[in-house]
């Protein structure tokens, strides 16, 4: 019985903590480990282990007692998740799955070898490479591993750029020219069933790199729709995933589609979801590595996502702009209650609904001047 399941998360964050809530849902025992003590998802389960996800011994001894493992970030021990499958454990997605996503130019060359379209870059090792390629730029530099919410991202648009470049191993990318950033939740479970979520269109800071919102439905060209659904369905196949798959792609000006990343977990341009689709992302997972059914992703109805960032003005009168959004009919908040303050940081998340995008639009804006 599924009660009876012992399931764990390594990662503790905001995706961790919504993964939970629906697991209640089908009465799942859940336990988590993240190397923060406050991370969201400490009060929310009895079995949170305050242990690094990246360190061998403590995914061991985090994983030797339960069946199905999962998680909500990229930076695991994956020498340990091997051997805990080789105990008997089922790991979701699967350790090579995630070995190589975890590795930006590692994940590149995967989708190059199953001539799935990607943005172009070379591997370098650290400044003195960028220097030897200086004919190259203007580029975006990435860290190879350990980037997120922007972090591990930035443009270099000269030489003298290079002074303050990243000097680590990273892939500098060409810049693309792009109209539309846009995302596809794939799901796949262990007996090849796949499922999509409809494409979302995602606007970014142009500064920071972070997701600032997203709509849902995009409003793209219904050819361009199915080859993003297709592209999303052909690396699930290939990567023998088993769980859900952010697949975030670009649209050029000449309407060409290029893969920008992948994300083997639940992803920011899938919180919509929760609300307005019929199965959410998270529920989804959960189906997927315990060998359900996976369900319906039919979106019911218009929607957008909005990013809630730390600011000095949002830290001195939170509750008062909440109760004003609150006000808004079809806003659904989602407070993460991190602890500690940091400017710029991610610390929830709004969802609009309504009847129309013309709608939804409208009230994001009254709420963005609610916020700011």
């Amino acid at each position: 019985m599924l009660e009876n399941l012992k399931i764990g998360i390594l990662g503790g964050g905001q995706l961790g903590s919504m993964l939970i809530r629906h697991a209640i849902d089908f009465g799942l025992s859940i336990s988590v480990m993240d190397k923060d003590p406050n991370a969201p998802c400490a009060r929310y389960t009895s079995f949170f282990t305050c242990g690094d996800p990246t360190s061998y011994d403590a995914v061991m001894a985090f994983g030797k007692n339960l069946d199905v493992i999962t998680i909500e970030m990229e930076a695991v021990n994956i020498d340990a998740l091997r051997e805990l499958e080789l105990q008997g454990k089922q790991v979701f997605p699967s350790p090579d799955t995630i070995k190589t996503i975890q590795d930006k130019y590692t994940q590149k060359q995967f989708l190059l070898s199953h001539n799935i379209p990607v943005v172009p870059g070379v591997a370098i090792e650290g400044k003195s490479d960028l220097y030897k390629i200086g004919n190259k730029l203007p580029g975006c530099l990435k860290k190879r591993r350990n980037g997120y919410d922007g972090y591990g991202v930035m443009v270099l648009k000269t030489t003298a750029d290079i002074e303050t470049a990243f000097d680590e191993p990273s892939v500098l990318e060409e810049l693309v020219d792009i109209k539309h950033e846009i995302a596809v939740i794939v799901a796949r479970n262990e007996q090849g069933a796949v499922k999509c979520y409809d494409p979302v269109k995602m606007i970014f800071s142009g500064e920071k790199f972070v997701l600032e919102f997203q709509e849902a439905p995009a409003t793209i060209e219904e050819g361009m729709q199915k080859e993003a659904i297709a592209l999303a369905e052909k690396i699930a196949d290939a990567l023998q995933l088993v769980g859900i798959l952010a697949v975030e792609m670009f649209i050029t000006k000449e309407n060409k589609l290029l893969v920008n990343e992948l994300a083997p977990r639940p992803h920011n341009s899938g919180h919509h979801t929760i609300e307005a689709s019929t199965t959410s992302q998270y529920e989804q997972l959960l189906r997927a590595i315990l060998g359900l059914p996976l369900g319906d992703t039919a979106l019911r109805f218009p929607s957008l996502m909005m990013n809630i960032l730390e600011t000095a003005a949002l830290s001195s009168n939170r509750l008062e702009k909440f109760q004003r959004l609150l006000e808004i009919p079809g806003a659904h908040l989602h407070w993460y209650g991190k602890k500690g303050s940091r400017l710029g940081r991610k610390v929830g998340h709004i969802t609009l609904t309504d009847s129309t995008m013309e709608n939804v639009v409208a009230k994001a804006e009254t709420i963005r001047k609610i916020l700011n």
